[in-house]
């Protein structure tokens, strides 16, 4: 029974040996010249300001949640699309109706101002 997993051992194996070894060839044969401007943060293009731990705004995961929602859209469109011509007339109603549920929460996060960058006229704001 153990016997079937070990090849994806081995395949797993070979990876972290590969990953470690290629590491240290390019720290030994390419070129290390630190400076001040390399060693510095790097966010975004801009300084970092503040504590790490500063809280972000409600918008942020409003927003993040919301892309999610819609992203997991393609994920069930996707695969029905591709074998459309093999399906019946039951399942192109419920992807409709699929469809139409996610425009309306579409409607509901414009209407409610959730995808709104200003600050000013947020949802919760």
């Amino acid at each position: 029974m153990l016997s079937n997993y070990l090849p994806i051992l081995i395949l797993g194996g070979i990876a972290i040996v590969l990953a470690f070894l290629l590491m240290a060839l390019s720290r030994l044969l390419g070129p290390y010249r630190p400076n001040k401007t390399k060693l510095k943060p790097y966010e975004s293009g801009m300084d970092p300001v503040g504590e790490a731990a500063d809280r972000y705004s409600i918008s942020f995961y409003l927003i993040a949640i919301s892309f999610i929602v819609f992203d997991l859209e393609v994920v069930f469109v996707y695969p029905w699309a591709v074998r459309f011509l093999d399906f019946e007339v039951g399942t192109l109603v419920s992807m409709i109706i699929f469809i139409l549920e996610l425009f309306v929460g579409l409607i509901y996060l414009i209407k409610k101002g959730s995808l709104d960058w200003d600050m000013k006229k947020g949802m919760f704001n």
